[in-house]
């Protein structure tokens, strides 16, 4: 496995491999990787030729300045677990090689960002798609890989794909999830032991709402029930719990209809970390 750390370098590797007919997987990520990021990289090393792997911790995209500093950094742990999983080339971009010069340009993504993560982090979805696409620019991948649990993102990226006419397969894998069912996160590290034996109440909280909506329950009576569940939790702070659209990811309201798929949306607060997840149904 090699590492890169510029834009001229990765530019210089995803051209070569170009022009020898080679096909180019990229896995975006943040560090601080866990099961579920590998399974991505694994997956692209079976489907593609090389695999591109990049780990940047994008400021842009976070609005909380305390999130951005403490978020998990590991560098040297990431690498040693990526090369056995089948990474070709490491991209280890600082700032200043991302963002040579303040970005002016901004993205609208219409009703799909004023909902959930859009309207909680305002400016978000503008970092996550300016990001993506300077990555998509740079490793001119033939298949991107994303993990479900950020569902909205992969909704964001997929209309970006689209709008933008990039020309690759967005590919989205299922949350990967530990035993008790918590949904693995970079996060979850800096969980203490209490917060991190609390955090399963979210996974829980989606069960129990996806249940009252397999019984007919109007979406509605499934998000009280929900958060009446992680009210009992002392120290979960209950950011939203939505019933949406699998699809649009707009607000859903009454009983589920039949053939319709939705997926149920969770943030809370433990202990000064914030967590997401999701459950979509039916599966």
């Amino acid at each position: 496995m090699e590492i890169l750390q510029t834009a001229a370098e990765l530019q210089a590797r995803t051209e070569k491999w170009r022009q020898a007919g080679q096909r180019i997987g990229l896995v975006p990520t943040m560090g601080a990787l866990h099961e579920g990021h590998l399974q991505l990289v694994r997956a692209a090393a079976q489907e593609n030729d090389v695999v591109v792997v990049s780990i940047f911790v994008n400021p842009t995209q976070f609005n909380n300045a305390d999130d951005f500093r403490l978020y998990p950094r590991v560098p040297d742990a990431d690498a040693a677990l990526l090369a056995p999983a089948g990474c070709t080339v490491l991209f280890l971009p600082s700032v200043e090689q991302m963002y040579p010069r303040p970005t002016v340009l901004t993205f609208d993504f219409g009703p799909l960002e004023r909902v959930m993560e859009g309207a909680h982090r305002p400016g978000h979805f503008n970092g996550v798609a300016t990001v993506v696409s300077k990555l998509f620019h740079l490793s001119r991948p033939h298949r991107a890989y994303f993990g479900q649990k950020d569902l909205q993102q992969v909704a964001i990226i997929r209309q970006l794909t689209a709008d933008l006419s990039f020309d690759l397969d967005l590919v989205a894998f299922p949350t990967v999830r530990e035993a008790d069912g918590l949904a693995m996160s970079s996060r979850n590290r800096r969980l203490s032991p209490a917060d991190r034996a609390m955090a399963p109440q979210l996974h829980q909280a989606l069960v129990l709402g996806a249940a009252a909506l397999a019984q007919g329950q109007p979406a509605e009576v499934a998000q009280a029930a929900a958060a009446q569940h992680l009210a009992a939790s002392p120290g979960i702070s209950l950011e939203y719990f939505e019933v949406v659209d699998a699809q649009t990811l707009q607000p859903v309201s009454g009983a589920v209809q039949a053939g319709q798929t939705v997926a149920l949306c969770v943030a809370a607060q433990l202990g000064g970390v914030r967590l997401i997840d999701n459950l979509v149904v039916p599966a």
